[in-house]
């Protein structure tokens, strides 16, 4: 191998070994929630997508259920934004087996109309009606998705602006935002890429559902 051979592998070691750096730099990281005063639960579980970097590299978001709240971070786990949201109406963690096909005929029980905990791989895309949403799970048509006008407009936005979380189950089971929010923050960053989405469960331990740090 000439010199400039053993330039280039040199050069290419020593790139390899910095982006090894950088991963596990990234890896030992920990979220930054910036001034936001986020539960113990979803810090728990921000802090375990870095520090295992279950979230691979991808922006993630935690959404907490109980707090009504949508965290959505960078690759690096720096704050993008957070925003209260719209859940599902009724309590639980699993999707029901139709739920999908119940959406999409416009008659979904109110049983049904759960907010599934767990880990999600999202992709962005659009819906029946060409409006761009988040598919966290597209067999189950379950997305994240702005405030839609119509008359509930106005309760809604009511409800996402108050400082509760009560009232905020009020979706059929998507998570859904103020449009701004979406706008500036959610399509941004999830809305051109992949992106690994956290569920907070509500039925159960957070740690039953992800593990340990």
């Amino acid at each position: 191998m000439g010199l400039l051979g053993k330039a280039v592998a040199t050069a290419g070691m020593w790139a390899a070994l910095g982006l090894a750096s950088a991963f596990a730099q990234q890896a030992a990281g920990k979220p930054d929630f910036g001034a936001q005063h986020a539960s113990d639960d979803a810090r728990y579980v921000a802090e375990w997508a870095m520090e295992s970097v279950d979230h691979g590299g991808m922006p993630f978001v935690v959404v907490d259920k109980k707090e009504a709240r949508v965290y959505v971070f960078d690759g690096g786990g720096r704050l993008s934004g957070a925003s209260a949201a719209l859940l599902g109406q009724a309590m639980g963690d699993l999707s029901a087996p139709a739920v999908g096909e119940h959406t999409q005929a416009g008659e979904v029980p109110f049983h049904e109309r759960t907010t599934p905990a767990g880990r999600f791989v999202s992709q962005p895309g659009r819906n029946l009606t060409g409006e761009h949403v988040v598919w966290v799970d597209y067999a189950a048509a379950f997305a994240i998705h702005r405030v839609r006008a119509g008359v509930s407009l106005r309760a809604r936005e009511a409800r996402l602006a108050s400082p509760t979380p009560e009232d905020n189950r009020a979706s059929l089971g998507c998570v859904v935002v103020p449009a701004a929010f979406y706008d500036d923050v959610v399509e941004p960053m999830l809305g051109r890429r992949r992106a690994v989405v956290y569920v907070l469960p509500e039925t159960r331990p957070v740690r039953e559902l992800f593990g340990d740090v």
